[in-house]
């Protein structure tokens, strides 16, 4: 038996995508107006966006399909960043009315949308993304969509002053899309909801209710995943940046096992768990992130492999899947093929009796 393996989100944007992309942004995902240029870059493209942008989804789900990944992502190729582009297709938020503040525990300065008005859904739009890219492959696409409490953050609220009450209806707005993906018949849904590991106080107070609310009547046949990654960098091969507490995990893991969520992804390259934390997970499946998405260096597989060893003296080996920290965007194509073929031969040489093959493959990294 092999593990599966999976993408969290964003893979690197062929050059042919003139999209605005804050991990190509001088400031990198920290950018000061994260969301300029985008009417703009629609604009010049003209009737041939669709073609542009589906062929950039066709070659990211190549890429992840050719180094061995069992359950692909679309790259986010037709994204700015996972929360902004999310947010152009709600009723109530402005891109006109930019605001500057201080958002992620005060890690940098901003211009952000502006939430005006009460949030609605708009018009269901990720059924037609996941159509798309699951057109380029017969493996199942998982479908990312940013949390309530990930897209308060990254805007400014001038119209509710209640968090609460700001995440049930961003929770609704998203169910929608959630509800119309499924019928869609995708089997991945994952909501990404970093500031969970950021604020965990928050997330218990009434994150996890408006997460359960986004994911409301969704069918069991689809696999509910939220992913809690603890910050990017401004930059590729920064170690310094910022990182949510390591014990946030710690704290949210029974209230994780307890909730209706089927997988958790949390990242474990860049900064290593204590991995009695995959004890506390008793049903939960944990997505584990194996190679690292802000250093240039790849891992080799016997690296990986030894980490995926190491979690499975903690975790039963159907409940564990080997997945990059988060999203790729900060790497070029060929550093991104890399990480992901060594991890994909790293899970596909671990598991039930898959020890010994695994020591033996320690020659054959990419």
């Amino acid at each position: 038996m092999s593990l599966l393996t999976t993408t969290i989100g964003a893979y690197p944007k062929p050059p042919y995508v003139r999209l605005p992309d804050w991990f190509r942004h001088p400031e990198g995902p920290d950018a000061s107006d994260p969301t300029g240029g985008w009417a703009e870059a629609m604009a010049a493209m003209g009737n041939d966006a669709e073609a542009i942008i589906s062929r950039g989804v066709a070659e990211a789900i190549d890429d992840q399909v050719g180094a061995g990944i069992d359950i692909p992502t679309d790259g986010e190729i037709a994204r700015e960043n996972y929360i902004h582009y999310h947010c152009r297709h709600l009723h109530g938020v402005s891109f006109e009315q930019l605001q500057e503040t201080v958002p992620r525990n005060g890690n940098y300065r901003a211009l952000l949308p502006a939430i005006v008005g009460p949030v609605a859904a708009g018009a269901p739009f990720l059924p037609g993304d996941f159509r798309r890219a699951q057109s380029f492959t017969d493996r199942a696409i998982k479908v990312t969509i940013p949390g309530p409490m990930t897209i308060a953050d990254t805007t400014v609220d001038l119209h509710y002053d209640d968090p609460r009450t700001l995440g049930r209806d961003l929770a609704e707005a998203l169910n929608r899309e959630v509800l119309a993906l499924a019928d869609a018949g995708c089997r991945h849904i994952q909501i990404d909801e970093p500031l969970f590991a950021r604020k965990p106080d928050a997330a218990l107070d009434y994150g996890f209710e408006n997460l359960e609310r986004a994911f409301h009547g969704c069918p069991p046949h689809v696999t509910r995943t939220v992913h809690m990654c603890c910050g990017y960098p401004d930059r590729l091969d920064r170690d310094d940046y910022p990182k949510a507490d390591p014990g946030s995990y710690f704290q949210l893991a029974d209230t994780i096992d307890d909730s209706s969520i089927d997988a958790v992804s949390i990242e474990d390259a860049h900064r290593p768990n204590d991995l009695s934390l995959l004890e506390r997970f008793r049903c939960t499946i944990v997505i584990l992130g194996v190679v690292t998405i802000a250093r240039s260096r790849v891992e080799s597989v016997a690296e990986v492999a030894e980490r995926l060893h190491g979690a499975l003296h903690h975790i039963d080996e159907h409940r564990l899947i080997a997945a990059p920290d988060c999203g790729l965007g900060l790497l070029d194509r060929t550093l991104a093929r890399r990480k992901l073929a060594n991890m994909c031969q790293a899970a596909r040489t671990t598991g039930r009796g898959g020890e010994q093959e695994s020591r033996g493959a320690t020659q054959s990294s990419v």
